[in-house]
């Protein structure tokens, strides 16, 4: 580079300091950036050509002269509507630094927007240094000091001065203004964007006394998100227009209502559930985000024995295959990664559940309407009309619906479906308690599956743990089967994870598969201890058993696993 064009002098410096990937890359990127006149430190940054951005942005504050802030200054739930307006700091991306007596630092992550130092300059009563901080460090602190379409928001607001707050949530009316439908629209779908950026599995609006609170599940975990100052005088044209979305009734809001509602997002279908609930503060909204789940075995992260089992079964010609476990532990995703597997030209599969939610593509599924009489039972009937070689029934809930499906499964026909237990053998309890007879059980149940979900630790983060935290006597007391020299490693939080420690989640599944012994301890009614002594004669392996190679691997952390499954029952190790 020459010295008559400084800007791509310095830039080219830096990333040769911090690590350029690819010269020709950036050479192209400065190129660009020069013949368009756009962003250089966005054009450089979006190419992909660096190998480390916060060495960059080091090396750049070193060759300016300024000085560099690598964590971010904004605690988390800081407010910033009071230090400038968002619709100025998101556009030139600036942040409050150090505060001193008259002087304020501002952090910068493009130390050549000229336009941002005079404005800065003329409505800022305090002295003003300058600092540089991360591009991604300063957009999130930004996310979280301001919330979602906060600039837009901030517009609309100004344009309600003069009406009280009060007045404003009691005349809010669901027939929007143009202004305003715009910026409802807009911030539903920032919503549903940041959703899916983070990888969240539901999304709660929720209405709280003086605000209103969103959340995010990620990873089974709630996490709370940011949301625009003043955001409660637009509640109820939120929710109407997630009502709109669904096709519910706006009008209502004493009665609960639910519904669905398909999306495209960046070419992305997603197909969401909705569910609305009248509380004392205003109606509160949840969307369950379907169809974005991995569904394979390989997904699962079940490991290459315990897969090759799962395949055995999944290959037999009949008989009932149930998956046990509380709520919200994958039990339906499981199922649907079964029926993937199984969902060939020569294979008619048929569902029935409450309510559908993995559309797959050359499957019949049905869903239970009570209102209408098509209940499990009613629908289980018709599908054993219809010529299935597989069935899917969402949930065994009575005893009608149950032997049904044990008829089916008699009759020559495989059948997947659920129950709520704690473990897989407590599966054949839960079905004698139901009124099941044992025979019946012992002809026609192959297998229990009982799963629970564990969060993965971050791959960039974990680190080994402390050896004094998690002695051998202390873990052989918790049921855990250790016997040789042991690794395992804890959760950190980066910003890989948002500070979590864990990214992604994993299943721990325990198999009980009836064999012929078990068949003739089923029948006579044998105790769930001597099932379960049994089922381990057999090969079950013990749900804490296996997860322990999963901890010993890195997989996961010991206090994940404590946390979802239960020892009572299982072995102590000497």
């Amino acid at each position: 580079m020459t010295a008559d064009r400084p800007v791509e002098h310095l830039l080219t410096a830096a990333a040769r300091l911090s690590g350029c990937l690819d010269p020709a890359a950036l050479a192209t990127a400065l190129e660009t950036a020069g013949a368009q006149g756009g962003r250089w430190l966005d054009t450089v940054l979006d190419a992909g050509c660096l190998a480390d951005e916060t060495g960059f942005y080091r090396a750049l504050a070193d060759s300016l002269g300024m000085s560099f802030t690598e964590q971010s200054p904004v605690s988390p739930g800081q407010k910033l509507h009071s230090w400038m307006p968002a619709r100025f700091a998101l556009r030139h991306r600036l942040l409050p630094g150090q505060a001193r007596e008259n002087q304020i630092e501002v952090l910068t992550c493009d130390p050549f927007d000229l336009e941002a130092r005079q404005a800065i300059s003329q409505v800022m009563d305090q002295d003003v240094t300058w600092g540089l901080a991360t591009r991604s460090s300063i957009i999130e602190a930004l996310r979280q000091g301001y919330g979602l379409g906060a600039e837009r928001f901030e517009d609309l607001i100004d344009g309600r001065n003069g009406h009280n707050e009060t007045d404003a949530l009691r005349q809010e009316v669901t027939v929007l203004e143009d202004n305003e439908e715009a910026t409802i629209m807009s911030f539903v779908n920032q919503i549903f964007s940041e959703a899916i950026r983070e990888r969240a599995t539901d999304i709660h609006i929720e209405p709280l006394e003086n605000d209103v609170r969103i959340r995010y599940r990620v990873d089974g975990a709630l996490h709370e998100v940011a949301v625009p100052q003043d955001v409660r005088l637009l509640q109820n044209s939120l929710v109407s227009r997630l009502k709109i979305m669904a096709h519910l009734d706006i009008a209502e809001r004493r009665l609960p209502q639910d519904g669905r509602i398909n999306l495209e997002l960046n070419g992305q279908r997603v197909d969401v559930r909705i569910a609305t609930i009248p509380s004392v503060n205003g109606e509160s909204v949840s969307l369950r985000l379907l169809g974005r789940e991995r569904l394979d075995l390989g997904g699962l992260g079940m490991g290459p024995a315990l897969e090759a089992r799962i395949r055995e079964l999944l290959a037999l010609p009949n008989g009932i295959i149930l998956v046990t476990g509380p709520t919200g532990c994958g039990k339906s995703s499981t199922l649907y990664t079964f029926l993937r597997e199984l969902n060939t030209k020569d294979r008619r599969i048929v569902t029935i559940e409450d309510p559908v939610e993995n559309k797959l593509d050359g499957v019949v599924q049905i869903a239970v309407k009570p209102e209408i009489d098509l209940t499990f039972a009613a629908g289980l009937r018709s599908i054993l009309r219809g010529d299935p070689n597989v069935i899917m029934v969402g949930e065994m809930r009575d005893l009608e619906t149950t032997e049904i499906a044990i008829r089916g499964a008699l009759t020559g026909h495989l059948v997947f479906s659920t129950l709520h237990t704690n473990d897989a053998v407590g599966g054949i309890s839960r079905l004698l308690d139901m009124g099941i007879e044992p025979f019946l059980i012992a002809s026609s149940v192959r297998a229990f599956l009982a799963q629970r979900l564990v969060r993965r630790l971050c791959p960039h983060c974990r680190k080994p743990a402390e050896e004094h935290q998690h002695h051998d006597g202390y873990l052989r007391t918790l049921g855990f089967p250790v016997t040789e020299k042991h690794h395992i490693l804890t959760a950190v939080g980066c910003r890989e994870c948002r500070g979590t420690g864990y990214r992604g989640r994993m299943a721990l599944v325990e198999v009980c598969t009836i064999t012929n012994a078990m068949q003739d301890l089923i029948a006579s009614r044998a105790s769930v201890a001597a099932l379960r002594a049994k089922a381990a004669e057999e090969g079950m392996i013990p749900m804490r058993e296996s997860a322990w190679q999963k901890v010993i691997a890195g997989d996961t952390t010991l206090e994940e696993v404590i946390a979802v499954t239960s020892a009572t029952h299982e072995t102590t190790y000497p």
